[in-house]
């Protein structure tokens, strides 16, 4: 089975594990530093804190953000459910803002126009979380000039994104966010087995996730009640969580980081050769990546007929390549429809889900896999 996503260890990667292993510190050591100080560098932003999984890091950033009861915060349904439930945990209500259906990404269109009908409501967002699909990044610009106009704060889900650039700068330097946040889950561009990264350019929303990711617990002693007791002596100033990143997860990370822009490049080979391919096969329609982006790739994207889509997802899978579909839109869970979400109000999701399919994109892929894999596609259309 060829799959949609795999990672791609190799042996220095093995032997900075092997060498934390080694050392005197699993945790809380010097090598969670080291990893939040290359990513930083890595993505132009001032401060960087590292955690468990991107999930917790959204969970935090919300946090961070003083998102709670009687808030409201809106993202893309065409993500993975993390992406939502950051903010129920927080005790807000979700709601969701349509897709660009070209790219996947929340539309500004939709969103203009939600922002309108929500302001006359009363109704306005705290924060929107657009979800850089696939690698490319939402349109900021646009999202940032409404985050102004409405007085909403933006994290960006750049679970897809480590790599990537938006009007030729690193995605994840914040310049039209508040914080941005990373996933190193193994499909991802770069892994840490687990893993995930918020970053921010504000000093005061960095150590709250700083705090946050560890129990709310301090030996800061400028952050202190009262002076310490003894060199023992920490304080809990706030309800945090045991979301901390290993040792092991941030050596792997830094040796991953490094070989970066190698795999950005060849994911972008990959879906280059992928895009050429598909222009002579009738009924295929890959994602758009915009002239101002430099995606990822993460995924690689294609829309078939609604008819033919069920079909042709099982033939893939039977010729032993493992297709996937990103996403089931998050209010179609049952958990979501017991929210009172109805598929009516995002038309464009639903028609997302009824023609896209996964095909496999990783930095290992082979030629001769790809070829297979597009021949295959082309023969059930032709057939």
């Amino acid at each position: 089975m060829i799959p949609y996503g795999k990672q791609s260890i190799s042996e220095n990667d093995i032997n900075a594990v092997v060498e934390v292993l080694k050392s005197d510190f699993l945790t809380q050591g010097p090598q969670v530093p080291r990893f939040e100080d290359a990513i930083k560098q890595a993505v132009n932003s001032q401060h960087a804190i590292a955690v468990s999984s991107a999930t917790a890091a959204l969970h935090i950033a919300c946090l961070a953000l003083e998102v709670g009861k009687d808030d409201i915060v809106w993202t893309s349904p065409i993500s993975f459910v993390a992406s939502a439930n950051c903010a129920l945990y927080c005790g807000a209500t979700v709601d969701f803002v349509d897709i660009d259906l070209d790219t996947a990404n929340m539309s500004v269109v939709a969103l203009t126009q939600k922002l309108e009908h929500a302001k006359r409501q009363g109704k306005l967002p705290k924060v929107v979380i657009p979800v850089h699909f696939s690698g490319q990044s939402c349109d900021m610009t646009a999202i940032a000039e409404l985050a102004k106009a409405y007085n909403f704060a933006i994290i960006e889900d750049a679970s897809h994104c480590i790599g990537g650039k938006y009007q030729g700068l690193p995605i994840g330097d914040c310049r039209y966010s508040d914080i941005c946040v990373f996933s190193f889950h193994p499909v991802k561009i770069i892994t840490s087995a687990e893993g995930g990264i918020a970053t921010t350019n504000n000093a005061a929303l960095a150590q709250k996730m700083d705090l946050l990711r560890s129990h709310g617990t301090t030996r800061d002693q400028a952050l202190m009640t009262k002076p310490p007791e003894g060199e023992w002596y920490y304080q809990q100033i706030a309800l945090g969580y045991n979301y901390r990143m290993t040792e092991l997860q941030a050596a792997l990370g830094c040796s991953q980081l490094q070989q970066l822009s190698g795999f950005v490049e060849k994911r972008n080979l990959l879906r280059q050769h992928y895009d050429d391919a598909f222009k002579s096969i009738s009924g295929v329609t890959p994602l758009v990546v915009k002239n101002d982006c430099r995606s990822s790739c993460h995924l690689y994207v294609i829309k078939v007929a609604a008819d033919i889509h069920h079909a042709l997802f099982s033939h893939l899978r039977a010729e032993k390549i493992g297709v996937n579909l990103h996403y089931i839109p998050i209010y179609q869970q049952p958990y979501y429809q017991a929210l009172g979400f109805t598929s009516e109000d995002f038309p464009h999701a639903e028609e997302y889900y009824s023609a896209a399919i996964s095909i496999p994109l990783f930095a290992q892929l082979t030629e001769q896999e790809q070829l297979y894999i597009v021949q295959t596609i082309r023969d059930f259309l032709c057939n």
